[in-house]
């Protein structure tokens, strides 16, 4: 709680504390009329007082019409009818403000409890970066002031200030202020780390990479404050209907007031002034449209602070909308669905054992960049353990071959082996296929593939059950495509595709948007899926290890690249647009009854109070639903 809430809890109970007294007092003690009046309307001005001057201040800039000058017109009226009917009766006045400020309190409770989600997030980036200089002295700096390429000193308990690579210490990194995920990350030399992640126990010096405007925590605080100028259909629909219900409502309340006296009058029947203005002053309290001007845009802050906690960043509360609707997830294959990083996943030896066949072709492989040749080389650590390595040549599209101790040995595909003489055969995994040949002898294959994420086969389970279809969309071959298909349990799916094949084929998918496709979601991470990412619906990027440009294009942004938060984050929009149609029909429902029951007389001034603050603090507390998700 803040200590302007505290203030206003303090006011609220202080003023309830002094009506109950007044009560008391005018319940015992015959008290002249025009001081009771003074006595009441002190409290009122005391837990009031702002909102009639808001409510004149409004007048005063030309937007007269909102909530402020309903409550204003109906408790000042309340007085006057007190007052000059000499009924004594000011409770109802001082109750009604006394119930609207405890609702306003509610609300502003509510939101900085939304809010503190969202200030977390942005509470990421540190004031300043300790810059080693060349004689090793650390320099404290704004990071704003830092280039890439330098060399920056984290100490433990500090954050991160610019993305960068660890060139000396270890530690342990917490990433859930970006990633949502509470476990925290061992993070060593040539590890890549990010900007508003927190070292947790080891000093570390870390080769910055970008610019501090450009590091992950910069992105996302963008991320963030563009989010609030992106409002959904309904937050747009419900500010255009407080321009046309507000000035509606207050001269419906004005004819309320005038029109059933003057015909009375004209029919021979008494005017009955203060009724029908007790009724117009009860119709407008009613009628004050709090619940869904505060509900709504409060259940859509609610969600993307939700969002923001499972590591999943919605630019806009437009897009949360959209994705509720999602009918069609299409996937991006590498660093999507897969890890995108091509390691052995199996060694099939033929008369030699599985560690000598290792051991020769990364040996072999040594001299070689190629990525392909990285996976040998990580599969056997140790490749520059003792060996004599002579004539090591590469084979452009085809493979390396060197002598290795004497012996001379061949990793590459099965063209290499045609031209080495050696007599292979292919493998029944997919992936792609090294062989390897010794002395012109057939010693045996490696298969390295790209291996699928831990969460996708759920992930896409999940999304099943929405119910929506799921499509993947990938550049690979026929073969890996069906595969990864298969074990997933994807839908449908489109391999050996270009950049803008990918553009066509999710044309095609819009298409059929009018049939069964529905509102059509698109995940990606790397530069060739940015272009889809903008054509699709809705574009979700991975964005740990994503690219820049996918991170721009997308409209949501999963921090931690976990496909599994796709359908947490279509649970969170549905939640959010349930509780805000909830809402809406609730709240309309209840103050029309009321409305009408109010003008025939037969609810007063305390069913007001209900219709207007009831229903709010009821409306606000159903919002604050939409910052809890159960996964």
């Amino acid at each position: 709680m803040t200590p302007k809430q505290k203030k206003n809890l303090i006011k609220i109970i202080a003023a309830a504390a002094l009506t109950a007294a007044l009560i008391l007092i005018q319940k015992f003690f015959d008290i002249n009329g025009y001081i009771l009046f003074a006595l009441y309307f002190a409290v009122y001005i005391f837990i009031g007082g702002d909102v009639v001057l808001k409510a004149f201040k409004g007048i005063k800039n030309g937007q007269p019409f909102d909530e402020n000058l309903l409550m204003t017109i109906a408790t000042v009226g309340a007085f006057c009818l007190a007052l000059f009917s000499g009924s004594g009766e000011y409770t109802e006045a001082v109750a009604v403000m006394l119930f609207y400020k405890t609702g306003e309190w509610f609300e502003h409770f509510a939101v900085g409890k939304s809010r503190k989600s969202i200030t977390d997030l942005m509470d990421i980036c540190p004031d300043y970066a300790n810059v080693e200089g060349e004689d090793g002295q650390l320099t404290k700096v704004d990071p704003e002031e830092v280039e890439p390429g330098s060399i920056i000193a984290v100490k433990p308990g500090e954050r991160i200030p610019i993305d960068g690579v660890i060139i000396s210490g270890a530690t342990v990194i917490d990433t859930s202020a970006l990633t949502g995920e509470s476990v925290p990350r061992d993070a060593k030399v040539g590890d890549e780390v990010m900007s508003g992640c927190i070292n947790l126990n080891g000093l570390i010096k870390i080769k910055t990479s970008r610019e501090f405007g450009e590091s992950t925590a910069s992105k996302i605080l963008e991320l963030i404050e563009d989010a609030s100028s992106r409002k959904s259909k309904s937050e747009k629909f419900i500010t255009k209907f407080s321009r046309i219900y507000t000035p509606a409502v207050v001269a419906a309340a004005i004819a309320l007031a005038v029109i059933p006296p003057v015909v009375s009058i004209i029919s021979g029947g008494s005017a009955e002034w203060s009724k029908w203005i007790y009724r117009a002053l009860t119709f407008l309290v009613i009628s004050c449209p709090c619940a869904l001007v505060i509900s709504i845009p409060l259940s859509f802050f609610a969600g993307i602070g939700s969002a923001g906690k499972q590591g999943i960043l919605i630019k806009g509360s437009n897009y949360l909308e959209i994705l509720s609707k999602s009918k069609t997830v299409v996937f991006d294959k590498t660093g999507t669905l897969t890890k995108g990083s091509f390691d052995v996943s199996a060694v099939h030896p033929e008369g030699i054992d599985e560690k000598t066949l290792l051991h020769l072709a990364a040996h072999a492989e040594r001299y070689s960049d190629h990525p392909i040749s990285d996976s040998v080389k990580r599969a056997y650590p140790s490749e520059n353990d003792e060996c004599i390595i002579d004539e090591s040549e590469n084979f452009a599209g085809l493979g390396v071959t060197a002598k290795v101790n004497g012996k001379t040995v061949a990793v590459g595909n099965s063209k290499l082996m045609e031209k080495v003489g050696a007599d292979y055969h292919e493998c029944s995994l997919t992936g792609t296929v090294l062989h390897v040949a010794i002395d012109g002898k057939y010693a045996g294959h490696i298969v390295i593939s790209d291996t699928v994420k831990e969460n996708s086969a759920e992930a896409i389970s999940k999304i099943k059950k929405l119910p929506a279809k799921t499509v993947m969309l990938t550049g690979d071959t026929e073969q890996v495509a069906s595969a990864v298909a298969k074990e997933l349990g994807i839908d449908e799916y489109k391999s050996g595709l270009l950049p803008q094949d990918k553009v066509a084929e999710m044309e095609k998918l819009a298409d059929e948007k009018n049939g069964s496709r529905g509102v059509i979601a698109f995940a990606g991470d790397g530069i060739n899926d940015a272009p889809v990412l903008a054509r699709a619906d809705i574009g979700i990027a991975m964005g740990a290890l994503g690219s820049d440009a996918a991170v721009e294009a997308a409209d949501i942004v999963l921090m931690d690249d976990d496909p599994l938060k796709i359908p947490i984050a279509v649970g969170i929009s549905k939640k959010c647009l349930k509780t805000v149609k909830e809402n809406i029909y609730f709240a309309i429902g209840v103050k029309l009854l009321c409305l009408v029951l109010g003008a025939l007389g037969i609810a007063g001034m305390w069913s007001a109070v209900f219709a207007d603050v009831g229903v709010m603090v009821i409306a606000v507390l159903n919002a604050v639903r939409c910052m809890f998700y159960r996964r």
